[in-house]
């Protein structure tokens, strides 16, 4: 999976989070501090938007961004966590 596929699943999950939310693009900008036409980028997963703005967003949706492996992890590679 490459790089786009990733932005695009994330701005679909924020466009998600922000119309089950009943907000409009508009409103999210403003209760995150960013410009409407960053809201419109992230949505599009584009890949010129900084990790910051997705940040700001996602706590102005009550969220966090987080990392899942794709996988489980092997009981080899969970040894290596301890």
């Amino acid at each position: 999976m490459n790089q786009s596929f990733h932005l695009q699943k994330l701005g679909q999950a924020f466009k998600a989070m922000r119309t089950n939310r009943g907000l409009t693009q508009e409103e999210l900008a403003h209760r995150a501090g960013v410009t409407r036409l960053k809201v419109i980028a992230i949505e599009a997963g584009r890949s010129s938007v900084a990790i910051e703005s997705h940040a700001r967003l996602a706590s102005a949706l009550g969220a966090e961004l987080t990392l899942l492996p794709r996988t489980r992890p092997t009981l080899d590679e969970l040894k290596d966590f301890q």
